[in-house]
């Protein structure tokens, strides 16, 4: 099969998958201009196309393009207006059976890393320059912690991070074996292994690596097989001397059906809190997205962008990519209203959350009076609840302990200190006080 009968019939199937505008909008003036050595070089119109196919349907190609040939490694989108035949092209169309060579430019499926992922693009800020601190530390001493474990929400760049670590080992230690993976793929593939009588090949899979790195821990909720196997991978590769690194979206105690044997490894290196953004980070992290992609942003752009965006890298670049290609598009700078206009989704208003919505949201969980938390009393109905305020009140809003302490009846901060403490003891070992607290946490 030639590039262009290849890119017809993919455009066949895709025409199947979406609307009749989307098809004439997206791809009507795309075709495949090379083949190089696995990877697919997709031309495309204008930046604004490039951007669409690569944020929007790039799975999607990939893997119809896999499906006819599974060789093809990766796409590249290419800006081209040339209007030479669209079949007077290069190609280079591996067969199954030939072995690839690995291109440091693409995602190499047997260590995952993508190479996008570096220190260079890495933007360092209050909110995780002790996870960068711990990063370097474990390249310039190895095993220095063992496991470092980081933890935060969604979208502040704990894989980035990770993955980053994975890439500066493998560019400089070229004898270390680096592995990434997802606790999902994890799943996966020891599931498949079990199917297939396998399970002896999926441990020495694992095994082999120098630096074993895990994303996203908390899907390995309620997966007893995959955590007991996990569990002697861990002892094997930490018993090895053997890098491990895994990532979180909390703290493992707080991990929900998840052994205490694991728990325990876990805590036994070092563990970092990525925290919230902070509005400098924000722009920082704009304007080095911008200049990466040759993208003037003013600055006042990028501080709305950073004002309207609350907790996410992803969506500080989803924006940003909005506003460059309808910049592309329109030829000029655009005004700020109109940059408004653009991420007017992205907009949402932040509910404003005081001392007492918490009071009354602990209060109706646990159906007591909002007004016996604030009092004296010591019964013990009361007292598990009036614990729980002062931890959320700490541990979600970080309100000093006086503070808490004097709006909650006028307590001592010791009070407050130990009742915080005691909360976070027992949230280690008690499975349904976690409950509780996360059905808490979301009414508030």
């Amino acid at each position: 099969m030639d590039s262009k009968t290849l890119w017809n019939t993919v455009l066949v199937q895709i025409e199947l998958e979406v609307s009749k505008a989307t098809f004439s909008t997206w791809f009507k003036d795309t075709y495949v201009l090379r083949i190089d050595s696995g990877v697919v070089f997709l031309a495309v119109p204008n930046t604004f196309v490039k951007d669409w196919l690569q944020n929007k349907y790039h799975k999607n190609i990939l893997q119809n393009l896999r499906n006819l040939v599974e060789g093809v490694r990766s796409v590249e989108y290419i800006i081209s207006q040339n209007n030479k035949k669209k079949d007077d092209i290069i190609t280079d169309i591996p067969s199954q059976n030939k072995e690839l060579p690995l291109n440091s430019l693409y995602i190499n499926p047997e260590d995952n890393l993508n190479p996008r992922y570096t220190f260079d693009t890495f933007v360092v800020g209050p909110f995780n320059e002790l996870a960068y601190a711990a990063a370097q530390a474990i390249l310039k001493k190895p095993v220095a912690y063992n496991p470092l474990f980081f933890y935060g929400n969604t979208g502040l760049g704990k894989t980035h991070l990770m993955q980053a670590v994975g890439n500066h080992i493998k560019q400089h230690h070229k004898d270390k074996r680096v592995h990434y993976v997802t606790s999902e793929r994890f799943t996966v593939d020891y599931v498949n292994s079990v199917m297939a009588n396998k399970v002896n090949h999926f441990k020495e899979k694992y095994r082999k690596y120098d630096v074993f790195i895990m994303d996203d821990m908390q899907f390995l909720s309620n997966k007893e097989k995959t955590q007991e196997e996990l569990f002697h991978l861990f002892n094997y590769m930490y018993d090895g001397n053997k890098q491990i690194i895994f990532s979180s979206d909390q703290h493992p105690n707080y991990l929900q059906n998840l052994e205490e044997r694991l728990k325990s490894r876990f805590v036994a290196g070092m563990i970092v809190d990525i925290s919230p953004l902070d509005t400098e980070s924000k722009v920082a992290i704009l304007q080095t997205k911008a200049n990466l992609n040759s993208f003037k942003l003013p600055s006042e752009t990028a501080y709305y962008l950073a004002s309207i965006i609350n907790n996410s890298i992803r969506e500080l670049e989803g924006a940003l990519n909005s506003v460059i290609c309808q910049t592309q598009l329109k030829g000029r700078e655009l005004t700020l209203q109109e940059v408004k206009q653009l991420t007017k989704d992205s907009n949402k208003p932040q509910k404003s959350i005081s001392v007492k919505d918490v009071v009354r949201a602990v209060a109706s969980f646990y159906n007591i009076e909002e007004d016996s938390i604030y009092n004296k009393t010591r019964r013990q109905e009361v007292v598990k609840p009036r614990q729980l305020t002062m931890y959320i009140l700490r541990e979600d809003f970080n309100i000093s302990f006086p503070s808490i302490g004097q709006r909650l009846g006028n307590r001592d901060h010791t009070t407050v200190m130990h009742s915080c403490d005691k909360i976070k003891n027992e949230l280690k070992s008690n499975s349904e006080l976690i409950n509780e607290l996360n059905q808490i946490r979301t009414l508030i």
